[in-house]
């Protein structure tokens, strides 16, 4: 293995669900490096080298499943309650660390099976940046402005050119997020991938003042949702989008029905980096809690920011569902609970915000500074409803 280390100063900058984040609020007083964050990925990643066929079970008739293709979203959520009496406080989608009177908040990720999209259709070049948005759109959730980042590449024989092609990508990311590639470790391990393919991890870590720390404490009730739209699957999911691309008889290469791409250009898009966006929301109040929509989709992300007591009701007319998504529901004959439970629907990144935070949001979303939706509302109760 070698390690990709930078000495880094302030002008080194460049300028279950499918995975269950799990991480905890460290109150230590005097830091212990084993009781600093326990973060570990519960990610199902099956292993095949094509396109996952179809089962006997599955006739091409009936509707799929996130279970059916290998991933038990209970499973992920039964090992994080196994693991919090391990380690309490963990839930998270980032870890807080107390330094002076700041946090470091830590997230790690990969991308998952979107990986097996990028062997079969060579695109390279934008996975980076979805490895780097999957960790620092979480740390952004608390308000972290993001610092450095690292990373891990893996693979049976190394081929520079396309480790080259990936590591640009991951330094795209970086410069869009304005934190550091501070490193990161190349692995070559000859025997345990196939012939071309290669595995992903990143580490980001972040810092956000202790008296401006987003932690949803102060949720009520009357609240408003905000969501961003994101660019496509992102990095969650690809283990039905594989099983319904298997179904629909279509090829990466052919037209995304009712879009003006083809499916693999469509879900190869790469992962939106909400960093400065929301920054620059929560830079002007009123913002009180922030859930990245990724594997738990709506119903189990949301959830996730709220005190006990209070739920969310999304209105699923607030904005179109993209074409991309459609096609899944349509070809996968998808439950519509099945898909909000998976996917992000077209929204990346959901804001609770106050009533007037929100007026303010829509208002600058209707001058055409960025595209916002109100999606729904904090209400009395538990979980998430639809109307």
């Amino acid at each position: 293995m070698e390690s990709r280390i930078l000495h880094s100063s302030s002008s080194c900058c460049y300028s279950s669900l499918g995975t269950v984040n799990r991480y905890r609020f460290s109150s230590l007083s005097s830091p212990k490096p084993l009781s600093v964050s326990f973060t570990q990925t519960a990610r199902r990643r099956t292993k095949v080298s094509r396109v996952l066929s179809m089962s006997k079970k599955d006739d091409a008739t009936g509707s799929l499943t996130y279970k059916d293709s290998g991933v038990d979203i209970d499973a992920g959520t039964e090992l994080v309650k196994r693991i919090a009496k391990m380690a309490p406080g963990i839930g998270g989608f980032g870890g807080l660390f107390p330094l002076g009177d700041d946090y470091l908040v830590a997230g790690t990720d990969g991308v998952g099976t979107k990986l097996k999209l990028a062997f079969e259709t060579g695109i390279h070049d934008t996975i980076g940046i979805d490895l780097v948005a999957m960790s620092v759109n979480d740390i952004i959730t608390s308000g972290a402005k993001p610092l450095f980042f690292l990373d891990y590449f893996a693979t049976s024989r190394l081929d520079v050119d396309l480790a080259e092609k990936v590591i640009k990508g991951i330094a795209e990311g970086c410069r869009q997020s304005e934190c550091a590639l501070l490193g990161g470790e190349t692995a070559e391990m000859p025997g345990f991938y196939a012939e071309g393919e290669y595995d992903l991890s990143g580490f980001a870590v972040g810092i956000v003042k202790k008296n401006a720390v987003i932690n949803g404490k102060n949720i009520v009730a009357g609240d408003v949702l905000i969501g961003l739209p994101s660019s496509g699957v992102h990095s969650n999911g690809f283990s039905l989008v594989r099983r319904v691309l298997a179904r629909s008889n279509l090829s990466l290469n052919d037209a995304l029905p009712g879009g003006s791409t083809t499916l693999g250009e469509a879900l190869m898009a790469p992962t939106v980096i909400y960093v400065k966006q929301v920054l620059d929301i929560i830079s002007r109040g009123g913002v009180k809690g922030i859930a990245h929509i990724t594997g738990g989709g709506f119903t189990d992300n949301i959830p996730r920011v709220f005190p006990d007591g209070l739920g969310a009701v999304i209105h699923t007319d607030a904005w179109e569902l993209p074409p991309l998504f459609k096609w899944i529901q349509q070809s996968g004959r998808i439950e519509d609970s099945e898909m909000r439970r998976t996917f992000n629907l077209g929204i990346g990144m959901v804001m609770v915000v106050s009533p007037e935070a929100a007026s303010r949001i829509l208002q600058e979303a209707k001058n055409g500074d960025y595209v916002a939706y109100r999606v729904g509302e904090v209400i009395n109760g538990e979980g998430v409803s639809y109307q």
